[in-house]
């Protein structure tokens, strides 16, 4: 451990409440914010992942740092070189995370994917899982203060119940129903007319963003609350994908569950009633999540 490391990690453990830097970056937003769980600074930024665009993720946290320095009327320097914890997307591995870290210009810093923070900041320190569904998805359980995953493998590989998942799933469903291997419905009807046919369906998909895919979600999601078949069987698919995920990850009946991400509350009534029966409200965001990660890495006096 360098001599600066040292100090940093001596002065947090003897102020356990010291201020760091926390970033949480996903598919829709990255979140940076400076200070304590209690009581912190926080700026928004755009979309932040690394293995779908590098460049991009990396100019959005060297951005968000310079608006919060800005906010707090701090200079870079100095909050650079505070303890930092970085969560986001498409760290799939050392390897990127390495490779991250060379990239910005933290000092005294820890990197990991989008999905410790997010577990963090839902349960606290209980037992519990998450199932996060926003553009992509993950599934998390926590016991005894140690944390599982599965998921996160991005859009081409997974994603399931996601955004994206969802939305291509409309589209391609809508597809078959111009097969006849489906049955039209007016929500299948209404994505045709959108698109002008299903040439159209084909040429925005593949030109558009997964972002803009996503964006189909929330029609999906309306759909279905009308009773809609097509919207219906999506739904019911997707509440499938998290059930056996989680079973999979070893969630069982006393264990509370959080749905979380912009599309995972939408998921709720299609769930099985062992798992609905668990139902909680997250305990904070994910960027406190990261905060609190962030505190520990300090304390921890990890380089």
């Amino acid at each position: 451990m360098s001599d600066k490391s040292y100090a940093i990690a001596e002065a947090m453990k003897n102020a356990p409440d010291a201020n760091v830097l926390a970033i949480d970056g996903g598919g829709t937003h990255c979140r940076i914010a400076y200070g304590s769980c209690e009581n912190h600074s926080l700026v928004d930024m755009g979309a932040a992942n690394v293995s779908s665009d590098f460049e991009g993720a990396v100019n959005t946290i060297l951005g968000g740092v310079e608006a919060l320095c800005a906010k707090l009327q701090m200079p870079v320097a100095d909050l650079i070189a505070c303890p930092c914890y970085i969560g986001v997307a498409g760290v799939t591995g050392p390897q990127m995370a390495a490779r991250l870290r060379k990239a910005l210009p933290f000092s005294h810093v820890q990197v990991t994917d989008d999905r410790p923070p997010a577990l963090r900041g839902a349960l606290g320190a209980k037992d519990g899982a998450i199932a996060h569904c926003g553009t992509g998805s993950f599934w998390g359980v926590q016991l005894g203060g140690a944390q599982k995953f599965a998921g996160g493998w991005g859009y081409v590989l997974g994603d399931e119940a996601s955004g994206h998942w969802l939305g291509r799933a409309a589209l391609s469903a809508t597809l078959e129903t111009v097969d006849g291997r489906r049955c039209a419905t007016d929500f299948s009807q209404s994505l045709l007319a959108q698109y002008d046919g299903a040439a159209g369906i084909v040429r925005f998909a593949t030109h558009a963003r997964p972002e803009e895919i996503a964006a189909l979600a929330p029609s999906v999601c309306s759909a279905a609350a009308q009773d809609d078949p097509l919207a219906l069987a999506l739904m019911q698919a997707g509440a499938q994908e998290i059930t056996q995920s989680l079973t999979a990850l070893g969630w069982h009946e006393g264990l509370d569950l959080c749905l979380t991400g912009g599309l995972g509350g939408e998921y709720h009534p299609y769930l099985p009633p062992a798992l609905q029966a668990r139902i909680t409200a997250p305990a904070a965001a994910p960027i406190i999540g990261a905060l609190a990660l962030a505190s520990d890495f300090a304390r921890e006096g990890v380089t």
